[in-house]
Formats: structure tokens, sequence, C-alpha cells
């Protein structure tokens, strides 16, 4: 067991390490943070071991609780429970198998709750229940970030049903969290099975995992002799998980804490949801919103199709391009924990002038190789369940969302249709019109049709002057109407899919002017722009508060399609006049008497 591993170290010079069967030095070990050297296999820590790790300086300060019943059952096998309980706490030094604290990590206050695997299993009980509920609890009064470590084999079966009830406790608790607008993580190490994993595990906002860790309900060996079926040696294991959607991503423990710090400094100061901070000056820019071109009148004429075209020139960066060259940090986050993970779609927290926001962009490629690993920027269901997730985050912390937009449509194949394409877009559309933040999206190439809408139900939406955005392709739209894929250029004129008459027709709030050549030829320019345009956004929209955001977005998208106001006086008008007429004829009818229909 790595457990013995671990705890041999601390007094024997050597020690074998379980991954790689080498024989290691045990102090050279614990230097490379209880990782072997040679196979680089995690090793377990212990609970105070873990805090030492993640806390700034080493330093934290032990929280207590209330002590429960020790033995509720008065459970016996071949020794008594309490006897169990009494070896577990002469070994570890803790009263039960979780070890919660107030700290700081990066200089960002949090509430930890790490498990000790070597307390019984870090089996959930009453008292380790209790205890992190507590955690919970003090997380919420005090409005700090929760991390949650775990190690566990599951509930524990000593104390009953009673242990089960812990699962749906901090369950609850967390859910008091999500509705305080508290942030929570959980850093998943090897393992964390049973009611654990069921249960406050996965619950959290960010799931990360050491490499190797094992997370599941039911254990390999449970699976493998219920079904009578060997399973994949990576079954169950973070890469897999991650690779399935069920967690944001895997992190050496060597960077473990950085990582946190990171994701830690992304919740807003503030109390009140919908309220971001105002985001500071733009550098070297006297007028934010002078960068954008807001009259059609400005912007030059060019033919649809050129247009088409330079949208899809595969040197135009990309959204991960974006990530790197227009804001200051990105922490890509995976998965939408139901069904998968999507490359086509690809978002996290990010930070622009200092200001947390949440990204979310379609990821297209500059080259064969990357269009394929990307599903060529089609997005499938779990791409836009993943973004839902993540707006859910951002509307929980108060976090403006900022969306990229380029795909030439939601992915139309057979697995998508069975996954739900339908349902996960309509989805999208009904979520983002009731965020409490403000939304800011941005076609940076192509925008077609509902795969890029269900990105796209923003307070404002801007786009580089040679994107596009389109109801269908121009070929489709050529194939179907005029029966001839040839048509497209002409197609394309006639459906107005230019930053010029979509600046006109008021589905873009301002077009973002492209260095000479297109994005492509300048992608450091193409993001300084972008930048700007989009602090100028955030800026407009930083005093508005949740539910006139709401109001706003959701009247933008009303007025489309609707009569003008002087077409509506117009309609009325003419409905006046042929009710006057209609009554002048039927009484010209009634008078003559010949019940005869007039004649036209």
């Amino acid at each position: 067991m790595t457990q013995t591993v671990q705890l041999a170290a601390a007094s024997a010079p050597w020690v074998l390490c379980d991954g790689c069967r080498q024989p290691l030095y045990a102090k050279r070990l614990a230097r490379n943070l209880h990782v072997c050297p040679e196979c680089d296999r995690h090793h377990r820590l212990t609970a105070a071991e873990r805090l030492a790790q993640l806390c700034d300086g080493g330093r934290y300060q032990s929280l207590t609780g209330r002590p429960v019943r020790p033995d509720p059952l008065g459970f016996t096998d071949s020794v008594p429970y309490r006897s169990r309980l009494e070896r577990a706490r002469a070994l570890t030094g803790l009263d039960d198998a979780v070890l919660c604290a107030r700290a700081t990590i990066g200089g960002h206050p949090v509430i930890l709750a790490a498990m000790e695997f070597a307390f019984l299993g870090g089996s959930l009980g009453c008292e380790v229940g209790e205890r992190l509920t507590g955690a919970m609890e003090t997380a919420l009064a005090e409005r700090t970030p929760l991390v949650i470590v775990t190690a566990s084999g599951g509930a524990r079966m000593q104390e009953g049903v009673l242990s089960l009830m812990q699962m749906a406790k901090t369950s609850a608790g967390l859910a008091r969290l999500d509705e305080a607008g508290v942030l929570t993580v959980t850093v998943v190490t090897d393992p964390t099975y049973g009611g654990v994993a069921a249960s406050f595990a996965t619950l959290t906002d960010v799931v990360i995992a050491e490499p190797g860790a094992r997370l599941g309900f039911a254990g390999r060996r449970v699976i493998e002799q219920t079904i009578r079926q060997s399973l994949p040696a990576e079954f169950q294991t973070a890469e897999f998980l991650l690779e399935n959607g069920f967690i944001d991503v895997v992190v050496h423990r060597s960077r473990l804490a950085s990582q946190l710090a990171r994701l830690l400094a992304a919740p807003p100061r503030r109390s009140a949801p919908g309220r971001p901070r105002r985001p500071g000056p733009v550098s070297g820019v006297a007028d934010p919103a002078a960068a954008l071109v807001r009259d059609p009148g400005l912007l030059p004429e060019q033919p649809a199709w050129e247009q088409v075209r330079q949208a899809r020139d595969l040197r135009r960066p990309t959204t991960l391009d974006y990530l790197r060259l227009a804001f200051d940090d990105f922490v890509e986050l995976h998965g939408d924990r139901v069904s998968g993970e999507c490359p086509a779609v690809v978002g996290g927290l990010a930070w622009l002038a200092g200001q947390s926001v949440v990204v979310i962009g379609q990821q297209k490629g500059h080259t064969p190789i990357e269009l394929h690993e990307r599903n060529f920027g089609m997005p499938t269901p779990p791409g836009y369940r993943k973004a839902a997730r993540l707006m859910r985050l951002a509307d929980k912390l108060g976090l403006p969302v900022i969306t990229l937009i380029d795909t030439p449509g939601a992915y139309p194949g057979a697995e998508a249709e069975r996954q739900g394409q339908a349902m996960a877009i309509a989805e999208n559309l009904k979520l983002m019109s009731g965020l409490r933040v403000p939304v800011v999206a941005t076609v940076i190439g192509e925008g077609g049709s509902g795969g890029a809408l269900a990105l796209a139900v923003a307070n404002r939406v801007l786009m580089f002057s040679q994107a596009v955005y389109s109801v269908i392709s121009p070929e489709g739209c050529a194939s179907i109407v005029w029966k001839d894929p040839a048509a497209a250029p002409r197609a394309a004129e006639a459906l107005k899919v230019t930053a010029r008459d979509l600046l006109r027709l008021g589905v873009v709030d301002g077009v973002i002017p492209e260095p000479a050549g297109g994005t492509g030829a300048d992608p450091l320019i193409a993001a300084l722009r972008l930048r700007t345009a989009l602090l100028a956004m955030l800026h407009e929209l930083s005093g508005t508060r949740g539910a006139q955001l709401v109001d706003s977005r959701r009247a933008r998208f009303r007025q489309y399609g609707a009569p003008t106001p002087l077409e509506a006086e117009l309609d009325g008008l003419a409905g006046e006049l042929d009710g006057e007429l209609t009554g002048e004829l039927a009484a010209d009818v009634t008078d003559r008497g010949d019940g005869c229909s007039p004649r036209f």
C-alpha cells in the first residue's frame, strides 16, 4: 500500500516505490513532495502534510467542531468499533478522518478540509460529516472559498445508515455555498470512492485531480467481479475522467498550490450578485469606445463572398490565440460533468486588466491536424453543456461572461443527435437570457447558425470587420434555394452576412476594425483591439444591476423581427382604413338587399 510506503519513509532511510518498484531515498522522496522521481507516482500524504504543502508558509489554523457520539450503533465485528477508532487516532494523531483549517494560499484566504486515508480508509462517518459541514458553514459565514482534498474508500460501515446520511448533509452544505456565491474546489487524490465520490467530492465548482488519482462510485474489483469483464488500465484514473468530461483539470502536485491560488483569485470582492468590479482604464487608449465602429456608413462595402472567405482564413487568430494575447491569464476548465469533453469549445477563468471573467469560445485551428482534433470548431452537445456549466459558475460568482464565436455551426452528426444537440443549444439560449452578469459576445471569424447563437445571447454583440454571421452557410442556402452550390456568392449577398449589413440591422452593436490584410496578418494588433473593445463594453455595463442586465438582454432580442413604431403606426392606419372600407361595402350590400358579395 502507498500509505505504508509513506509512513515508513518517516523512519526508514530507503523505501520502495509501489509504482515502479524502485528503492528511493526517503529524504529525497520527501523533498520531492512524496512524488517518485523515477516514475512520477504521487504517493499518499497525511492530512497534515497536505495542508503544509498547500498553505502559505506551511501555516494553518485548525478548526475545531462539536464532538459527536463516537459509536452510535455499538458496532462490533472481530473487534469493537471503539477499539478501531482508538488505534486510528494513535496512528494518525487525528480525532477522525478529516483535518479542517483556516489558511491562505497565494495570499488568498481559504477554508481547507483535508481527508486522512490512514484513518480507517478516510471513511465518511458522522464525525467527518459534521466537521466537513462545519467547515462549509464557516466558509459561508466568512464568504471565504472552500477547498476540499479528498482521499476515501467511501462511507463508514460501522456507523450504518447514519454514515449514509452524511452524503446528503454535506451536499446540502455545498448547496448553501452555491446560493451564497462562494467558490468551492475539490482536489481529488488517490483514492476517492463510494459515498465521498457520490456527494461532496464531485459537487464543487471546480474539480482538480492529481495525476493517476482514482475516482469512482464502485471500486475496480467490485465492477470486474460484477460484470465479469476486465477493465482497461486507465479506468477511473484522473486522465480517464478528464477525457470523459468529469473533472476540470489534472495538476501535478508541484503546481497544485499555484493552481489553487489562481482559482482563488477569481471571485470578485463584493457582496451583491451581478455587481462586478468596474474595469480599469485601457492602457494607451484615451477613449476605448472610439476603437469600435458603430456607424455602418463608416465601413467599406465589400463583396459578401469575399468576406466569407476572409472569415474562414486559417491564419486568423483562434480563441486560444486571443486568450494568450488579449488576456492576462487563463485557467482552462474541462468537461460538462455529464457525458463528455468537447475539444471544439474551450472555456475557463481569465483575467482582463485585473478583472476576473469567464471566457468561452469555439476553437478551430490553423492546420488540418488541429482542425481535425477540434472537430473543425463544430461543437457537440457536451461542448454546449460545458459552456452552460461555466456560465452558471460565472452567474454564481458574479463574473462577466465573454464569448468568442468562430464556428461553421453545431456538429451535425448522428452521435450528436443521440446526445441531444437541439436540446443542448436550446438550453443555452434560455440560460444566457437569464444570466445576472454582463455578457459580451464577439464573432471573431465565422458565426454559423444556431451553433453560434448558442454563445451569443448577450448584452453586447461585437464582430471583427471581416467576420460573418448568418442563419446558414451560403453554400447551404444556395443548395436549398437555388438548387446549385455554385450560387454561394449570390446567396452570401442575399443573406446579408457582412459586418456592415449586421451593424445596419442592429444585430451587432459595434465592429472591430481589422489590421491591413486581416487579423491573421497581425494577430497582436487584432488582440489589442479586441481587448480594448471588450473593456469598453464591460465598462458600459459595469454600473448595471443583475435584474437590469437580464431585462435589457431580453428586450434586445425581443425587438428582432418586431415592427418598428413607424411600421406599427402604419399597420394600424391600414387596419382602420380596411375596417372602414369593409363596413361601407357591407352597408352597400344591405342597402341593395340582393345578398350578393361585392365584386372587384
